[in-house]
């Protein structure tokens, strides 16, 4: 069997799979609204703040952040699907047929990869009904779909490899609290020009901040070619980093089951 078709089965099945289990990505979609309804009712009166971005509403600029936060919920459920494989003895069975090794990884993370999409297409369309305006149109929506699909590739590649490294999905799920704390530690609820301290320090270091802050742009100020690729580009680099890590430890299964 070629790659091609190998990757072509695995991540129909993937995508199937997971559109078939709601209460595995439902709270990927509930929370991450939840969370910013509140947010947006509280901290609704901090646009006025000196050196507030010049936003039309808090959940204008809550959307990226939003967005970003569900992609980091869904893309756990790849990890956890690859840990239950391993469970349930359908990784060996992989290994005894004729598909490909990398397509093992590849089908899952492109499972992910729909899922991501999906969630950013579900997250546009609900800030839109609820007042959230989108300076730049349709372009910056593809943007903002792009970066959910190459980031759901990062967290998920980073699930994948706890998932192969230990074969446990409870492994997987509580390892999400570390991932979730880098959103929280970011631009992603709060400008980092009006944090303070260390804080702030470690909120511009951040790497998801520059994302954010990219994405939140083509949302707030308009489509610019500038940001667009700033945040397709960072969603890039994190994918690759996800993806070199569970390569690393997809080769060390293989060794193991050798």
């Amino acid at each position: 069997m070629s790659t091609a078709a190998s990757v072509a089965v695995l991540s129909r099945r993937s995508v199937i799979g997971t559109a078939r289990q709601p209460a595995t990505w439902m709270p990927g979609l509930f929370f991450p609204l939840l969370i910013a309804a509140v947010n947006s009712a509280a901290l609704t009166r901090a646009t006025g703040l000196p050196g507030f971005p010049d936003v039309q509403s808090f959940l204008q600029f809550l959307l990226p952040a939003t967005l970003i936060q569900g992609v980091l919920f869904g893309g756990i459920v790849g990890g956890a699907d690859t840990a239950l494989d391993i469970q349930n003895g359908f990784f060996e069975r992989l290994l005894a047929s004729p598909v490909r090794r990398s397509a093992i990884l590849v089908g899952r993370l492109a499972g992910a990869a729909a899922l991501g999409g999906v969630q950013a297409l579900v997250f546009v369309a609900i800030f839109v009904v609820f007042g959230a305006t989108i300076e730049g149109g349709l372009a910056a929506v593809a943007v903002l779909v792009v970066v959910g699909m190459i980031l759901a590739v990062a967290v998920g590649g980073v699930a994948s490899a706890i998932g192969l490294r230990t074969g446990s999905q409870e492994a997987v799920q509580n390892s999400f609290p570390l991932i979730f704390v880098l959103l929280f530690v970011s631009s992603a609820f709060f400008p980092t020009e009006l944090m303070s301290g260390w804080y702030q320090t470690a909120a511009q270091a951040n790497p998801l901040s520059w994302l954010i802050d990219a994405a939140r742009d083509l949302v707030v100020v308009g489509f610019t070619w500038n940001q667009a690729l700033a945040a397709v580009g960072w969603s890039v680099v994190l994918a690759v980093v996800g993806i070199a890590v569970a390569l690393l430890a997809l080769r060390r299964r293989l060794r193991v089951a050798s």
